[in-house]
């Protein structure tokens, strides 16, 4: 029997707009797996983490200072490995990284990913095809199937994102629910946040949740993206 497992992808932006918003923004949605970019990485990086794992009902299960990635879980969603990875840099830009939790829920395991990619579309394809090898290399150690979520920084269509949807399916073109546009969260127009899914994934619905509370303008710059998901029992 397949398990159900619900994933949320954000960009935070450091937190620098409104935390309590965004914290409420995640427990309005329930996910299992929150995939997070641009976690505070700077002065009390560490404090900033675990507070809001907390006000999310969560806890870290994957990710480090560099780059502000991090994976959170939720407490029925047992921790079994993590890894942190930094890709290739390249000079005069951001470091680039993925954060990658294996992880258990009831009889499923997981591989939930998180990456933030490059404006600059070299080192973006560049850091997809590292990503690959990466995800390849742990679904191959842990048998598990992978889930990579991120801001990618680029729309569908481009050469990063129609590379990753070749080993991938993308969440909301195969099963959209609700908005698909993430970008920015006052003006959207781009969707350029991901849920990618390996194929042995079932995608229930995946896209933009609701907001009534009127939170995801107060919260950050994107909007979250929600993929239901369906996992097969057991490892493989």
């Amino acid at each position: 029997m397949a398990t159900p497992v619900r994933v949320l992808s954000y960009n935070i932006r450091s937190l620098r707009d409104d935390p309590e918003a965004v914290a409420r923004v995640v427990r309005a949605n329930g996910p299992d797996v929150l995939c997070l970019q641009e976690v505070p990485r700077f002065w009390g990086w560490r404090a900033q983490r675990r507070r809001l794992a907390r006000a999310c009902g969560m806890d870290v299960a994957a990710g480090r200072r560099a780059c502000g990635l991090a994976v959170l879980a939720a407490p029925r969603v047992r921790r079994v490995h993590r890894e942190f990875h930094l890709l290739t840099p390249d000079e005069g830009l951001h470091r680039r990284a993925l954060a990658v939790a294996v992880l258990e829920i009831g009889p499923a395991r997981l591989i939930a990913a998180s990456t933030h990619l490059d404006l600059a579309d070299g080192p973006r394809l560049r850091h997809v095809r590292e990503v690959l090898a990466l995800l390849d290399r742990a679904r191959a150690r842990y048998g598990a199937p992978v889930v990579l979520a991120g801001d990618v920084n680029e729309e569908p269509g481009g050469p990063s994102w129609t590379l990753l949807t070749e080993h991938f399916q993308d969440g909301h073109a195969t099963a959209p629910a609700g908005e698909g546009l993430t970008f920015s969260a006052r003006d959207p127009r781009r969707r350029i946040d991901g849920v990618f899914a390996d194929p042995g994934v079932e995608v229930a619905g995946c896209g933009v949740p609701p907001d009534e509370a009127g939170d995801h303008v107060r919260a950050t710059d994107h909007r979250p993206l929600r993929a239901d998901l369906r996992l097969p029992a057991g490892p493989g």
